[in-house]
């Protein structure tokens, strides 16, 4: 397996609008483009405009397949048109798990 930690800028006062996002459409696609969603995340103590999120794939072939395939799904692409650009910036990493992590 190998992860992907992906963190989210939101532009100011959209993270609602980014949460109804995730929890309306894109976790229904994630989940039909095989995209495994391993938690969400947002800071108790910190910067506050921020949405930390990881998800899994069985190898790097299958990312690029799931990317590819939710970046051209139709509803996702009619979604973001029609509501715009919720985040400022996005960083992303894959990171592979060390031989000694319970998470494999």
């Amino acid at each position: 397996m190998i992860y992907e930690w992906r963190i989210y800028e939101v532009m100011p006062g959209k993270m609602d609008a980014l949460h109804d996002r995730f929890q309306k459409i894109i976790l229904r696609l994630f989940e039909k483009h095989c995209i495994k969603v391993v938690g969400f995340w947002e800071t108790i103590v910190g910067t506050s405009n921020v949405l930390y999120y990881m998800v899994a794939f069985e190898d790097a072939a299958k990312r690029g397949e799931a990317w590819d395939a939710f970046y051209s799904d139709p509803e996702w692409i009619k979604t973001s048109k029609e509501e715009g650009p919720l985040t400022q910036k996005i960083v992303n990493m894959l990171l592979k798990p060390t031989y000694y992590s319970p998470m494999k």
